[in-house]
């Protein structure tokens, strides 16, 4: 990878279950209206951007940000958010009431997947970006790419934790000198022409 080179992450635009704060891995939900606009707003942003990788999870959320942002991304399995095994689709609060002080970057959710799984996953999208000869946009999930910024500046997947991602948001990862750093996170207000 180049100094130059960015790693671009957009996070899919808001749904039913993004807007209530409940889990979402594998239930495959469509965008809201707000999400849709939302989605549209990024293609704006990113219009005469030229990537050299496009990727997106395969689930509609993202999938559907990408194509209405203008792009046609490769599916990247990698990327799928984490799994959240039996607490998919019930809130924080819902799951803290039989799992108290339960959070996904404290404890692994029942039946789903482990911050090293999700960590390693992490780490193969940063190997197919760093491997591209240029930038690269990724369409994916608030967790996932939480942990992808983490895993970027050296951080085990918990380090996730540090990084609140919208619905919605636009981030980029880059290198000044010979250190990973984070260039631009959550940006979801209007971009006024701003890199």
């Amino acid at each position: 990878m180049s100094s130059k080179q960015e790693l671009w992450l957009v996070r899919h635009g808001e749904t039913a279950w993004s807007l209530s704060g409940q889990h979402t891995s594998r239930t495959d939900l469509a965008l809201t209206a707000a999400g849709e606009s939302r989605a549209i707003e990024i293609g704006e942003r990113l219009r005469g951007k030229k990537f050299a990788l496009v990727l997106a999870s395969p689930m509609k959320r993202a999938m559907e940000t990408a194509r209405l942002a203008g792009f046609t991304p490769e599916v990247e399995e990698n990327l799928r958010e984490w799994d959240y095994g039996e607490y998919e689709g019930m809130t924080t609060e819902e799951i803290q009431k039989t799992d108290p002080g339960w959070t996904i970057w404290t404890k692994t959710p029942k039946g789903g997947e482990t911050g090293s799984q999700v960590a390693a996953r992490a780490d193969r999208v940063i190997a197919r970006a760093m491997a591209a000869n240029g930038d690269t946009v990724v369409f994916g999930h608030g967790h996932m790419l939480r942990v992808l910024a983490a895993r970027w500046v050296g951080l085990e997947a918990q380090g996730g934790r540090y990084f609140a991602l919208s619905a919605g948001g636009v981030s980029v990862l880059g290198a000044e000198r010979e250190n990973q750093v984070v260039r631009l996170w959550n940006e979801t207000g209007a971009f006024n022409g701003r890199r």
